[in-house]
């Protein structure tokens, strides 16, 4: 099994009441996370995209082009990129450019996303679905044809465009992110692309109905079974000595998401931090805890990638880097024995 984090860089109030300090300190934080994840044998590192507050996460390539030039092994990701608000042109140059100077560790998740930011690029949420399936079909042309040419629709037309660089190794792996939406694994099956399922705060067995979609539009496009694969995300993270340690770290981050979710009209899925962590795909609990669900969540997802927050809102330092550091050595270990690996 494989293991990527994924960052969705926000605000650290510890940071002080400067909001240039404050965002500064985030970043740093970011790439110092990434840099040691790579040190403790994880093998992805992503950034989360967002686009309103408090997130500061609105440029990954940018990010992720940092961490490349202090890293040398790690896999680059986002989890995930807004395909459906963004341009599918500069989608292709950015991270095409950033494959080139990451030596082509590069691999993306994309997705239609969550939160307001729609609004930011004239995109009702109505509007944001069939969006995202035209403009990954024209990502995928992009990387794959060296002239295409697009109608008029919600870009302007294209005639014979090749857009450069090429990626060096040719199209990058593309991961489809989805939490609920058979839309999203029918398109990843009928371009034979690998799913991350995330549930967010719903129970991982909720997602059984989309995973034998998938696996059902897979066999229907005529895919070898051997070749489909999945990961599994999860909406939060921190493992400790004990599951009543882990937590007691974890309640002002998932306090702070509730909070969050209020203010944007919605509210959490559960009402406290220990029912979010029983009832939720949460990584949060001791080492033999965080093992044992992911087994648990293996036998509906079948999954070989496992995506996980490495948020560090409202964490100590040593939290922070202990809990990476017990995943490393006692988590990681156990589960890569146990579970297979994506294809190469």
């Amino acid at each position: 099994m494989k293991f990527f984090g994924v960052a969705p860089i926000r605000h650290l109030e510890s940071a002080g009441d400067d909001e240039a300090s404050a965002a500064g300190a985030s970043f740093r934080r970011t790439v110092a996370t990434a840099v040691r994840m790579e040190e403790l044998g994880f093998d992805g590192f992503g950034v989360g995209e967002r686009h309103h507050w408090p997130f500061l996460s609105s440029a990954p390539p940018v990010v992720l082009a940092h961490v490349a030039a202090l890293t040398s092994r790690i896999r680059l990701f986002t989890g995930v990129t807004l395909l459906s608000m963004l341009d599918p042109v500069r989608v292709a140059e950015d991270y095409a450019t950033l494959d080139h100077l990451s030596g082509g560790r590069l691999e993306l998740i994309v997705g239609k996303g969550a939160g307001p930011g729609g609004a930011l690029f004239g995109l009702t949420p109505a509007e944001q679905r069939p969006a995202l399936g035209d403009n990954f079909s024209l990502l995928h042309e992009l990387w794959t044809r060296d002239s295409v040419s697009w109608p008029a629709g919600r870009r302007p037309r294209l005639d014979g465009v090749r857009t450069l660089p090429r990626p060096p190794r040719g199209r990058p792996r593309i991961w489809h992110g989805s939490s609920s939406s058979p839309e999203s694994v029918a398109l990843a099956a009928e371009y034979g692309d690998p799913v991350v399922f995330s549930n967010a705060g719903a129970s991982s067995e909720s997602a059984r109905p989309l995973v034998e979609h998938y696996r059902a539009e897979w066999a229907r496009h005529g895919r070898p079974a051997d070749r489909l694969f999945t990961g599994a995300g999860t909406p939060a993270f921190h493992v400790a000595k004990t599951s009543q340690a882990a937590i007691a770290a974890h309640r002002p981050a998932y306090e702070r998401h509730a909070a969050l979710q209020r203010s944007l009209g919605g509210g959490p899925s559960h009402p406290t931090v220990e029912e979010f962590v029983a009832h939720s795909p949460a990584l949060v609990g001791s080492p033999e805890q965080v093992i044992d669900k992911v087994h648990r969540q293996h036998e509906i997802f079948g999954h070989s990638l496992t995506v996980f927050s490495v948020d560090s809102d409202g964490l100590s330092e040593a939290d922070h880097w202990g809990s990476l550091e017990l995943f490393a050595t006692e988590v990681a270990p156990a589960l890569r024995a146990a579970l297979p690996d994506p294809p190469g």
